[in-house]
């Protein structure tokens, strides 16, 4: 699903005037633009330090690595 079909999903929460005040999105598309959205500034924080000439590894490995460390990501 990419970004418009998750937020075409969305719905309203309006005031007595009609007003939109919030909007609900369902718990599975709520997670699936989270992890879209944390996926690319990954990739752009992996890009940026490529250009600087430093090492860089994907936060999936990072994760997992830290994990083996015993910190809790």
């Amino acid at each position: 699903m990419n970004v418009i079909e998750m937020l075409q999903k969305a719905e309203f929460v309006v005031d007595a005037y009609g007003n939109k005040k919030a909007v609900l999105l369902d718990y599975k598309v709520w997670k699936e633009l989270l992890t879209l959205l944390e996926d690319r500034e990954d990739m752009e924080e992996i890009r940026r330090l490529r250009e600087a000439g430093e090492e860089a590894i994907p936060w999936e490995q990072a994760k997992t690595e830290l994990r083996t460390d015993g910190i809790d990501v």
